[in-house]
């Protein structure tokens, strides 16, 4: 299965620890035959919140610059830029569901090129049930899922 992880995810691989998500999440997903995917926003964001935390001297500077450099060289994870004509085109509608337009982007990455998008996100978990969303989904990837991570984990 293709999952397009939100950022969330990868927030410990630069030394930011996340309350209820597994620090071996993402190897549990590699060994269980899944492709990853990871939008090139969400690198940006990791290099934002890292840079915030070196700033106030939380973090040291080169600990996030490793782990961005792990995940974008990272063979067995894709990165996906979001300058693409369709994946703009569909977070534009997006932006009529969401006020994040990062949020935006990383949901139609993973509508356009994924099977799910794996999130803890409460304002992307509750487009499962709007109507809009749906209509868009059934034009875009009608298989496509949203998933947490406890749901992507299970067998």
């Amino acid at each position: 299965m293709k999952l397009l992880l939100d950022t969330t995810y990868l927030l410990p691989a630069i030394g930011i620890s996340v309350e209820k998500v597994p620090s071996d999440a993402l190897i549990k997903l590699m060994k269980r035959g899944n492709e990853i995917f990871v939008s090139d926003v969400s690198i940006f964001e990791l290099s934002a919140k890292g840079a915030k935390r070196v700033a106030a001297g939380a973090l040291p500077g080169e600990r996030v610059a490793k782990g961005i450099r792990a995940i974008a060289h990272d063979e067995t994870v894709t990165i996906v830029p979001i300058h693409e004509s369709r994946l703009l085109l569909t977070a534009f509608k997006l932006r009529g569901m969401l006020d994040d337009f990062v949020d935006c982007l990383v949901l139609s990455s993973a509508m356009n090129l994924c099977d799910a998008l794996v999130t803890e996100d409460d304002d992307i978990q509750s487009l499962k049930g709007d109507e809009r969303f749906k209509e868009l989904l059934a034009m875009t990837n009608p298989r496509f899922q949203i998933r947490t991570m406890a749901q992507a984990l299970r067998p």
